[in-house]
């Protein structure tokens, strides 16, 4: 029986699992349905999921889990998520007795991070900072290919501090559901995107519909994506002044835009402190499936309390 690494994401939308070998190979992978609102049925899907994977993958291994959200220390059960059927509720424990083992869990965003720490864009990077951009924002921290998760939990949480510098047309900004204004995640999700340019224009596009005009010379969705390409210049830099990592990795569906990649560092570099910045901007290598792999690999770190 082969030694397995195995990782699941558990999304508000689908279930995505893999299992690794040893050096990283997929030997099973597979998504389905998340039972949305439904806290036992997710608990089942899962054990269902790993079992499939591992007659599959013809081994037996470790569980690590990505979660849209976080464990309270004092408590173990779980907060922040936006899959709200999870909260409250003492989900590590619960896994733990369904599937009979131990089991690892950390916020998604950190395992898109340890994913791409591992062996991914930033591999042989200490300090590896990945940023989410998608439907919705956040961002994770891996420091030496571990997971750095923070006292309370939250190290990471880039998308709910409100954007930085913001110009007089900024404040207060677009409502969060987070209950607060001007969070990130307004301005630099697709969504955020998507209403930005519907506050400009009038005219209601996707965010992809809005890259594709910005393509054919469109003024409008050009003007849209600088101003986007502005804000997220300024709320990468706010992070770099604190965080200073060796590379940033960008995942998420708007991680995909190559555009981004020549044009964001000298959006940036005017709001470092002391002028000059020279960080690595990657897309993830590994896509999709990074936030998975991550999830798998929490297990590299011998020394990481289960949950």
């Amino acid at each position: 029986m082969t030694a397995l690494r195995i990782g699941i994401d558990l999304g508000g939308t689908k279930i995505a699992g893999i299992a690794l070998d040893p050096d990283g190979l997929v030997r099973a992978e597979r998504r389905i349905a998340t039972p949305r609102g439904d806290y036992d049925a997710s608990l089942r899907a899962i054990a269902a999921l790993v079992a499939s994977l591992e007659a599959e993958g013809g081994g037996s291994g470790s569980v690590g889990i990505g979660i849209p959200g976080a464990l309270v220390p004092a408590t173990g059960r779980v907060k922040n998520a936006n899959s709200t059927w999870l909260n409250g509720r003492p989900l590590a424990e619960d896994l733990e007795r369904v599937l009979a083992r131990p089991v690892r869990l950390e916020n998604d965003a950190n395992c898109l991070a340890v994913s791409e720490a591992v062996d991914g864009a930033g591999q042989g990077h200490a300090l590896v900072w990945a940023v989410i951009l998608g439907t919705g924002v956040g961002s994770g921290i891996a420091l030496s290919g571990r997971a750095l998760s923070g006292r309370q939990r939250i190290a990471g949480e880039w998308g709910h501090n409100p954007l930085p510098a913001p110009h007089d047309d900024e404040r207060p900004g677009p409502a969060c559901y987070c209950g607060r204004t001007g969070c990130l995640e307004t301005w630099l999700s697709g969504p955020g995107l998507a209403a930005d340019h519907s506050r400009r224009t009038d005219r209601a596009m996707t965010g992809e519909a809005i890259v594709a005009a910005m393509r054919r010379g469109d003024a409008a969705a050009q003007a849209t994506f600088a101003a986007w390409l502005d804000r997220l210049g300024r709320g990468i830099a706010a992070t770099v002044n604190l965080l200073d990592p060796d590379v940033i990795v960008l995942g998420g569906g708007l991680s995909t835009i190559p555009e981004i990649y020549d044009a964001l560092p000298a959006r940036v570099a005017p709001h470092v402190f002391g002028g000059g910045f020279d960080t690595s901007i990657l897309q993830s290598r590994h896509g999709d499936a990074s936030g998975v792999r991550g999830a798998a690999w929490l297990w590299n770190d011998p020394d990481a309390p289960t949950a």
